[in-house]
């Protein structure tokens, strides 16, 4: 999203980016118009082409500045976790299901809105996903040439994987039974034995140790420069 100099314009620009959010996640990029989302912000209507040309523009820089944020995400716990197969797939899924508990209107926009992007927009939007997703199957790969997994086909299994850990951001509510440690265990514990054929019923790794990093340490990991939302 443009901004104009000056940290009034910055403000005004941030400040038109979560209002973007909360109504698209709210009621849809289609229904979504401009003076409604000028509104919301509190500003006139011709004040927002100080900082989008068009919302097509918009929702564009929506999902891009988010799959940046996931890839930065993403590669931050890896870094920090130890090189070792399990320990980098362990940071991986970790962070994942993490940053779909704490992005959720950012997750559903860039999953359910990619349909409105014009083509040339879509693009650049599908690599990225494309580079997610294939940093995942390499790690499957990496696990099963070590004899710690059984994949039968990797870019299935990542699929899979990638479908059952972000379906987290349709049903978790802040403040409810489970608290995120809890609810990232137990979804490594369940993709986990998917892979490796490890029972169900035994006791949910423990990713603070001899693998991915905390979970603490995960959230002071800057996600392109923004604190999630």
């Amino acid at each position: 999203m443009a901004r104009i100099t000056g940290s009034n314009g910055g403000r005004t620009a941030e400040a038109i980016r979560r209002a973007a959010i909360r109504l698209i996640h709210r009621q849809g990029f289609a229904a979504m118009n401009l003076r409604e989302l000028a509104a919301e912000v509190g500003i006139q209507p011709g004040s927002l082409y100080n900082h989008i040309e068009t919302k097509q523009g918009l929702l564009f820089e929506l999902m891009r500045e988010h799959m940046q944020d996931l890839l930065s995400a993403m590669e931050a716990a890896l870094a920090a976790a130890p090189d070792e197969p399990m320990a980098q797939l362990r940071a991986f899924l970790a962070q994942h299901v993490l940053y779909h508990l704490e992005r959720k209107q950012e997750v559903y926009i860039a999953n359910f809105e990619l349909r409105a992007l014009e083509p040339a927009n879509a693009e650049p939007i599908l690599a990225m996903r494309r580079e997610y997703e294939d940093r995942l199957i390499g790690l499957l790969e990496a696990g099963a040439r070590a004899g710690e997994l059984q994949v039968a086909d990797a870019r299935i299994a990542a699929y899979a994987l990638l479908a059952m850990l972000t379906g987290v951001c349709t049903w978790y509510r802040p403040g409810g039974r489970l608290g995120p440690e809890e609810i990232v265990a137990q979804h490594l514990e369940l993709a986990l034995s998917g892979v490796s054929g490890a029972g169900l019923g035994q006791r949910a790794p423990d990713i603070s140790a001899g693998g991915s990093a905390p979970i603490e340490r995960m959230r002071s990991i800057p996600a392109g420069g923004r604190t999630p939302g």
